[in-house]
C-alpha cells in the first residue's frame, strides 16, 4: 500500500449522483442532483462528522461510500483503490455501516448469533468452527454478555440492539465505519453510552469513522472534523473546534444558531433564514443557498461559488474573504 493511501483511507473525487425523476405523462422527467461535485478525504484514524438538514444528500453520500450505488460522475477510492475496479464484497470487507434504527436494521427472526455471524458466512471468512469464538470476542468488545447470543432483537433494549448492529459491522474487522444517525433512535440516556463505545472502539481497533447526523451535539461530542452539506454540496469543511467557535459559512452559522439551549429563559432559537428548504428538482441558480441567506448579494443568484481555502478550512461562499477571515458584506442591500 502506498503511504498516501494509508493516510487517506477513503476519498471522493468530483463525485455527483443524479437521478431521473418522473413528473408524470405530460412533463419531462426531472433531474435530481442528490450529490453534486463532492471532494472529500477521510483521514486515517479520524472522526469526520457530516451534518445538514434532511434531504441535503447525506444518506445518498453514505450509499456511495458503501458501494451500494455508483456515482454518476467522479470516483470513490478506498485505500487508494477505485470502487469501479472492485465488487461490493471487496468493498464491504474494508468499510461497514451502522444504521440509524437497530429495530429495523436487524432481522427479527434471527438470533444475535446468526445476525453477527452473517458477514462471516457471506464472505466465507475463516473456519466455520471458529465463528462462535469470533462472535463472542466481538460481543465482548461491544459490551454485550455472551448469554445474549441466542436472544432475538425483540428481547433486547434499544441500546443492546445497537450494540448488536455495531458487533455485526465489526466482525470482519473493517478499518472504516459509516455511522448513519447511530443514536437518533435511542433514548437520551443511552445515546452517550453508544457514543462512548464508538470512541473506545476507535482507539482499540484503530478505526476511522464517518458519522452522519443532524444532531450537532452528537457531532460536537465525537468529531475531529466536520463537513456541512446543503442541497447536495459541501458548503463548509473545517476542524470541529473551528466550526463551533468560528463558523464561516452563513448556513453553518444558521445551523448552530438553531440548536436548542438548555437555558429555558432563551426560548426557541430564531434561525434567521428566509423561506423553506428548496425543491431539489428545481434548485436555485447560482449559489443554492442564496434565497435563504441573510448575507446574499445580487451576484449570488447568478454565479456558483468557488471554494475558498483558509488554513484547514474550505468554504463555498463567494462573499467570504479568506484573507480577512470575515464576510465582505453583512447583509442584503
Amino acid at each position: 500500500m502506498e503511504p498516501a493511501a494509508a493516510q487517506i483511507p477513503l476519498e471522493l473525487k468530483g463525485v455527483s449522483k443524479v437521478y431521473s425523476v418522473s413528473r408524470g405523462y405530460f412533463k419531462k422527467d426531472g433531474q435530481l442532483h442528490a450529490v453534486k461535485k463532492i471532494d472529500l478525504k477521510l483521514k486515517s484514524g479520524e472522526v469526520l462528522g457530516l451534518v445538514g438538514e434532511s434531504g441535503c444528500g447525506k444518506s445518498t453520500l453514505a450509499k456511495l461510500l458503501l458501494g451500494l450505488i455508483a456515482p454518476s460522475v467522479g470516483e470513490v477510492r478506498v485505500h487508494g483503490q477505485s470502487y469501479a475496479s472492485h465488487d461490493r464484497i471487496w468493498i464491504s470487507e474494508r468499510i461497514q455501516p451502522v444504521f440509524q434504527d437497530p429495530h429495523s436494521s436487524l432481522n427479527p427472526r434471527k438470533s444475535v448469533r446468526e445476525i453477527v455471524t452473517a458477514p462471516l458466512r457471506v464472505h466465507k471468512s475463516g473456519d466455520p468452527e471458529n465463528w462462535d469464538k469470533r462472535v463472542t470476542e466481538t460481543l465482548d468488545l461491544v459490551g454485550l454478555p455472551r448469554r445474549l447470543m441466542d436472544s432475538y432483537p425483540s428481547q433486547m433494549s434499544g441500546g443492546q440492539r445497537q450494540r448488536v448492529a455495531i458487533a455485526r459491522a465489526l466482525i470482519l474487522r473493517p478499518r472504516i465505519v459509516i455511522c448513519d444517525e447511530p443514536t437518533s433512535a435511542l433514548d437520551v440516556s443511552v445515546q452517550s453510552q453508544i457514543l462512548n463505545l464508538l470512541m473506545d472502539l476507535r482507539k482499540e481497533l484503530s478505526l476511522t469513522y464517518l458519522v452522519i447526523s443532524h444532531d450537532l451535539s452528537v457531532i460536537e461530542h465525537i468529531a475531529d472534523r466536520i463537513a456541512v452539506m446543503y442541497l447536495g454540496r459541501i458548503v463548509e469543511e473545517a476542524p470541529a473546534r473551528e466550526i463551533f467557535s468560528r463558523p464561516r459559512h452563513p448556513y453553518t452559522k444558521a445551523l448552530l444558531e438553531s440548536v436548542l439551549s438548555p437555558n429555558p429563559e432563551l426560548g426557541v432559537p430564531d434561525v434567521h433564514l428566509a423561506g423553506e428548504f428548496p425543491n431539489p428538482l428545481e434548485p436555485p441558480t447560482g449559489c443554492s443557498f442564496h434565497p435563504r441567506c441573510p448575507m446574499a448579494q445580487g451576484d449570488c443568484s447568478g454565479t456558483e461559488p468557488q471554494e475558498r481555502i483558509e488554513g484547514e478550512a474550505r468554504i463555498a461562499c463567494m462573499h467570504y474573504d479568506s484573507g480577512g477571515g470575515q464576510f465582505m458584506a453583512d447583509a442584503k442591500p
